[in-house]
This record gives C-alpha cells, structure tokens and sequence, in this order.
C-alpha cells in the first residue's frame, strides 16, 4: 500500500501494515520503544489540547477542525507504530478485548 486512502476496506491490520511500510520508508523503524511512547504521549497532550480547544474549555481562540482531527490521527499512526514495534496485532487484540468485555457487567 503506497498510499493511505488506497486501504480501501479500512481495516485495522490495513493501517498497521501501512504504518510499518510507511515507518521504513520513512526512516522512523529504528526508533526504540521508549522513543515512541514519548512520542504518544507528546502527541496525545496535543489531542487533548486540540479537544480542549474544540470544546471551547480554553481561552484560545485559534480553533480549528483539522487541528483536532490532525491530532487524533497522529496518535493513531503512533499507536499503531507502537504495536508493530511490539509485535502486536491491534485488530486481533481489540477483538479479543470486546470479547472479553460482552461477558462483563457493566454498572
């Protein structure tokens, strides 16, 4: 997958498999793990930040849609980065988790 919006069926395992091409190609596959969970939260303060702004729960005035949805896709992209560093598949964990959670009481 050389391009983003060519994952045509969306899936999960899609984008974590582009994420990984992408990491290659785009020198970023041998940063340590430590790196990239410094990286997540950095990124997730500025989602916050950008939701803050959306909410309209700070005084800035600068909002902007694409901030938010910028935000939350460079979380995404390290998460899903993050999970390939770690031999992870999100797709089939997340799965699994929701299976879990059908069975729990929810108060």
């Amino acid at each position: 997958m050389s391009n983003a919006d060519e994952n045509e069926n969306g899936t999960l395992s899609a984008y974590q498999q582009y994420i990984r091409q992408m990491a290659k190609e785009r020198g970023f596959d041998d940063e340590r793990i430590s790196q990239k969970f410094m990286l997540l939260l950095e990124e997730s303060g500025e989602f916050a930040k950008a939701a803050r702004k959306n909410a309209h729960l700070t005084q800035a005035t600068d909002t902007a849609p694409e901030d938010l949805n910028d935000a939350a896709a460079d979380v995404f992209a390290i998460l899903l980065d993050l999970c390939n560093q770690l031999g992870l598949d999100l797709e089939q964990a997340f799965i699994a988790r929701e299976h879990k959670n059908q069975g729990r009481v929810w108060e």
